[in-house]
């Protein structure tokens, strides 16, 4: 998807950390465990190809997007996260603990939040007693609000690893086929070309670069979509109207839709329980409506 965004750039390939979620929500945790030895090799060989770059290419900085091996001692790094508090259910205490000590390790945290009560992570981007140098940025989104003509009445944004990807998206094509209105219909799936098949009322795409996603947002009344923090502040960026289904298991989309849900701003459900009938709670709800973060990028890159 970068390569496509950004085709002028140079780009290398940091080793995978090929995350997948159980079947079951449950067995999210279990899975987790059994993954933490192929996490911990992968963040060993990303710190060797970090090195290498360090010593070949002219570095002034590195800005790693949750990446834990992706820093430098001679190089001042910068982690992306919005999770000071990494939620587990009864370990939360432990993942948050981990997490905060490989924060630690780097020279300043980026919190992509507004830093006042008011704001889109909650409790995971507000934690106290954390001996860290932090820094709110404000949302990041790549998108503009624009004044367009509504198109499609409903926009469906599916996401996140597999099998869950696909199992929403089995459900979602059931549910939808007596929607009464246009469906945009978006996969999440990156492939070389870009697909496009209209069926009936709805038009579905396997992905959409930014700029064609942009425009289908704005054109869009209501979004339906994964709960996770990238969506939430692209949504929060254009004000607008969603309905989230959390990806099952996953603590951290689940307490952010239940956050928006218990503030007004957007209904949700578990993907089990979701019918075409709830989508009608979007109108006793607000949507998104936050006041624009101004940013000091001057300031904030003199770290480099």
């Amino acid at each position: 998807m970068l390569k496509k965004e950004f085709p002028n750039l140079k780009t290398i390939a940091l080793p995978s950390y090929n995350i997948t979620y159980s079947k079951k929500a449950n067995g999210f945790k279990t899975k987790f465990l059994k993954d933490t030895p192929h996490i911990l090799k992968t963040i060993k060989r990303e710190k060797k190809v970090i090195e290498s770059l360090v010593e070949t290419e002219t570095i002034s900085g590195i800005i790693s997007d949750n990446r834990f091996g992706v820093r430098h001692s001679k190089v001042p790094s910068v982690f992306i996260t919005h999770q000071l508090r990494v939620l587990s259910g009864n370990t939360t205490w432990l993942s948050t603990k981990m997490h905060q000590n490989i924060i630690s390790k780097f020279d300043t945290c980026w919190v992509p939040d507004y830093k006042d009560e008011k704001n889109l992570s909650g409790t995971l981007g507000h934690v106290e007693n954390f001996d860290a140098s932090i820094n709110y940025l404000g949302p990041l989104s790549r998108f503009e609000k624009q004044d367009l003509k509504i198109k499609y009445q409903l926009l469906v944004i599916l996401s996140g690893p597999e099998p869950q990807r696909t199992f929403l998206e089995e459900k979602l094509m059931i549910e939808l086929k007596s929607y009464q209105g246009n469906i945009c219909f978006i996969k999440g799936v990156v492939e070389d070309q870009q697909t496009k098949i209209e069926d009936k009322n709805m038009t579905i795409y396997n992905y959409m670069t930014s700029t064609e996603l942009q425009t289908a947002l704005n054109e869009s009344d209501m979004v339906l979509s994964r709960s996770g923090y990238t969506t939430i502040m692209d949504l929060a960026k254009l004000e607008k109207k969603v309905f989230f289904i959390p990806t099952p298991g996953q603590f951290e989309q689940e307490y952010l839709a239940k956050k928006f849900q218990d503030e007004g701003i957007a209904p949700t459900c578990n993907q089990d329980e979701f019918t075409l009938e709830k989508l009608s709670e979007v109108k006793n709800y607000n949507g998104f409506k936050f006041e624009e973060c101004q940013v000091n990028y001057e300031k904030l890159f003199r770290l480099f």
